[in-house]
């Protein structure tokens, strides 16, 4: 599992959630980003999809980290 910080949140991935990943860090703007991890901290998980049609899902976890996942 790899780490990495978007837009100051902590997040958690497997390699396949890569493009995942830089959707969220370089496509979008962090005010457009904000609405993916205030929904997942809502929620506890929101779904999303990236410009090529590929699907995640973007988690809470109880440290306050997120976990995002390619969906199968």
């Amino acid at each position: 599992m790899k780490e990495t910080y978007i837009h100051g949140c902590k997040v958690k991935y497997e390699d396949n959630a890569y493009s995942g990943v830089d959707y969220l860090k370089n496509d979008l703007d962090s005010k457009e980003a904000s609405v993916f991890f205030n929904e997942a901290r809502r929620r506890s998980s929101v779904p999303f999809e990236d410009d090529d049609d590929r699907d995640f899902i973007l988690s809470r976890n109880s440290d306050g980290s997120y976990y995002l996942r390619k969906k199968s």
